[in-house]
């Protein structure tokens, strides 16, 4: 007799990862629109209310590494959203900040994010989505979750 095997439905996982990537996507939907991507509106978040930062920094903050970071700054530059410049404590170190346009249109892509998360959530009551965020804050705590997710 074959053991019972459940179906792929009965476990938390697939429906997070099913809530997720559709969440994911129609915002990666909605940023493309704008011509970004979600790593690189991680990145100009990260960005957004600070001086400058060291590309280290940001790759400690986002989860990620520094070659990633500087391949996203690189995109970012090039659309003239993040500059880069010398470091004003070490010429030889640099960092990262965003441009004025950048620093601009940080607001407009957080307000697609709100927009996308009301799209995704808006049947849930607000008790449900408090409940919702505090269970999810709690299983991210207790994994040691720290990087952005930017896939």
């Amino acid at each position: 007799m074959a053991p019972v095997v459940p179906e792929l439905t009965a476990h938390l996982g697939y429906r997070l990862r099913q809530v997720s990537n559709h969440v994911s996507h129609a915002f990666a939907r909605k940023l493309a629109a704008q011509g970004v991507t979600v790593a690189e509106w991680g990145l100009m978040r990260t960005l957004y209310g600070k001086e400058r930062l060291p590309p280290s920094r940001l790759a400690d903050e986002m989860g990620m590494t520094r070659g990633a970071i500087t391949k996203l700054a690189d995109r970012l530059i090039a659309k003239a959203l993040v500059s880069r410049e010398a470091s004003p404590d070490d010429g030889r170190a640099q960092t990262l900040r965003l441009t004025a346009k950048g620093t601009h249109f940080v607001p407009r892509l957080a307000a697609l994010a709100d927009q996308n998360e009301a799209e995704c959530f808006a049947h849930l009551s607000v008790r449900d989505r408090t409940v919702l965020a505090r269970i999810l804050t709690e299983t991210v705590e207790r994994l040691g979750l720290t990087g952005v997710p930017v896939d």
